[in-house]
């Protein structure tokens, strides 16, 4: 199979495929051809399985080009603030890469490139006239999920049918304008926007790592893009781990910051008024120090002035190596007792226990998981309160076909219609597990968990139908962090389990079954940190320091 093979979208009617089809030429056109592949690689049988070389060996990026896509934001942004790189010059060389990285993993929606070195001229202006920086990041590249508007740029909330070009800006591209951000490609995320998995109208996305492996959703495109360093920052969502799962199958850093906390009025979707299951946005990038440069930036912008309904908070992250006063609390959570992970997830598990067992900077405990399937089985019902009925109304307005994750994430027993009451009754067991889960926390006595991200590294396609070691965390509203430990799945070390052992639950049965040591070869092994709600800073310093020892 080629990698346009791979790379097959979502389909539907005669309609649904001539406008599917214009908007996949419209975004190859938006290319420019001085940096098109050769057609023999992209048609070429077997496909590369690792990609993430290409940019450096085609030819077609500079050595300068090639270093300045190696920083992370942080550096870019010390580097344009001391005049060392102008914007336009890291524009251009993200703007190149990630017109590289389209051809070969399908990330994009939208490229703009003329557009953001225009912007990046302005502010090289700007800081030559003022002799300041317009903002913390200053002529900063960062890319945008789909369904995040930027004016006059096509999105859309999950659907053909509600595909649209934005009139306008919402609150968070209007926040990074004023920063000084640069927008130049909007990336691919799934049908419904309720995947694990990325593929829709235009096309299926690709992990760099192992191509016929998912890079994750629903912000995949966003990871599979800034894997292969076509941008070093990107804004991705999460409603039931869509930042944490592709960064974490793609070897990336990313938080799900409490809800209510950064802006999201005005994203695009297909269910306005859902609160079951409330979404959340946040970065995705290369290290764990761009993380706290987006948030302390949003939040320095004080997001709660322009929407009433976000919380006035402060992003601070604690000293955890002398001011906090004793040692930090890590629990360490090795399943969730309902799916077992696969054998690279738990080798990195156990090389963690080892490490930080005999570190002097923290206290190590074992943590038991709360009734992970309960909490799950709570959150699927909440995803699709209406039964589904919405998700298919919006397929059948596009004369769109039903994509298997799409049906499976609606599927009984779990999603049911329901009337007001039905609602409030849901809602009600929603609180009382929220509750039960914090005295569950507390008794246990940890500061923060460590634990795995998904039952395993980055999923074959079409198989990722247990969001638990992210949904769980959506469900009670706690911040995570994922960040990649540097391991990747060796078939040699990590060979399948035996038979013998017995399955805790159906859908680890099912999970088991997906294990074939050599089909997930060389995806990266990724952990999560979780903390309480509105302990982001916290959860960022942990894992920091989580990582120092790990890495140390």
């Amino acid at each position: 199979m080629s990698l346009v093979d791979k790379m097959q979208p979502a389909t539907g009617s005669p309609a649904f495929e001539a406008t599917a089809s214009a908007l996949r030429a419209r975004v190859k056109s938006q290319l420019p051809a001085s940096l098109m592949l050769p057609a023999t690689l992209l048609t070429g049988i077997p496909a590369p399985l690792n990609v993430t070389t290409i940019p450096g060996s085609c030819g077609l990026l500079t050595p300068a080009e090639l270093a300045i896509t190696a920083l992370d934001a942080t550096a870019l942004c010390e580097k344009m603030a001391a005049r060392e790189l102008s914007a336009v010059e890291v524009v251009s060389a993200f703007g190149k890469r990630a017109a590289i990285a389209h051809q070969v993993t399908a990330c994009l929606t939208d490229f703009f490139l003329d557009e953001g070195i225009a912007r990046a001229k302005e502010l090289d202006e700007y800081l030559e006239r003022e002799g300041k920086v317009i903002g913390p990041l200053h002529g900063l590249p960062i890319s945008i999920k789909d369904h995040i508007p930027i004016k006059g740029h096509w999105g859309s909330g999950g659907f053909l049918s509600n595909t649209e070009i934005s009139k306008d800006d919402c609150d968070m591209t209007r926040i990074l304008r004023e920063l000084g951000a640069v927008f130049y490609v909007k990336t691919n995320q799934p049908q419904t926007i309720m995947h694990l998995e990325s593929q829709s109208c235009y096309g299926r996305t690709l992990n760099p790592h192992n191509t016929d492996l998912t890079p994750g959703g629903s912000s995949g495109g966003e990871a599979a893009l800034i894997a292969m360093k076509g941008s070093p920052m990107g804004i991705g969502t999460d409603g039931g781990g869509s930042i944490r799962a592709p960064c974490a199958h793609c070897g990336l850093y990313g938080i799900r910051p409490t809800c209510k906390t950064m802006p999201m009025d005005g994203y695009l979707n297909s269910q306005d008024g859902a609160d079951g299951v409330l979404p959340s946005t946040g970065p995705m990038c290369s290290s764990a120090r761009d993380m706290r440069l987006l948030l302390s930036a949003i939040l320095s912008a004080r997001p709660a002035s322009l929407d009433p309904s976000l919380y006035p908070v402060r992003l601070i992250l604690p000293d955890l190596r002398s001011g906090f006063g004793r040692k930090l609390r890590v629990g360490l959570m090795m399943h969730d007792g309902v799916v077992f992970p696969h054998p690279p997830m738990l080798r990195a598990l156990m090389l963690a226990k080892e490490k930080l067992a005999t570190s002097d900077a923290v206290e190590l405990m074992d943590y038991v998981p709360y009734e992970h399937d309960q909490g799950y089985s709570i959150a699927r019902e909440l995803y699709y309160e209406d039964g589904g009925k919405t998700l298919r109304r919006m397929l059948a307005d596009g004369e769109e076909n039903i994509l298997p994750l799409s049906e499976w994430v609606i599927s009984p027993p779990y999603v049911k219609d329901h009337d007001a009451t039905a609602i409030w009754e849901l809602h009600a067991r929603r609180e009382r597990f929220r509750r039960a889960y914090s005295d569950h926390w507390r008794s246990q006595g940890c500061d923060v968990v460590l634990c795995p991200p998904f039952p395993g590294v980055a999923a074959r396609h079409d198989t990722s139908t247990y969001w638990g070691y992210t949904a769980i965390w959506n469900l009670v509203d706690y911040p995570g962090v994922v960040f990649p430990t540097g391991l990747t799945a060796e078939p040699s070390i990590d060979i399948a389990m035996e038979d013998s052992v017995v399955s805790i639950s159906d859908a680890d049965a099912y999970n088991r079954s997906l294990y074939e040591p050599t089909a997930f070869a060389g995806a990266p092994v990724s952990l999560q940190v979780i903390a309480r709600r509105f302990e982001d800073g916290l959860v960022l310093a942990a894992q920091e320091l989580i990582e120092s020892i790990l890495k140390g």
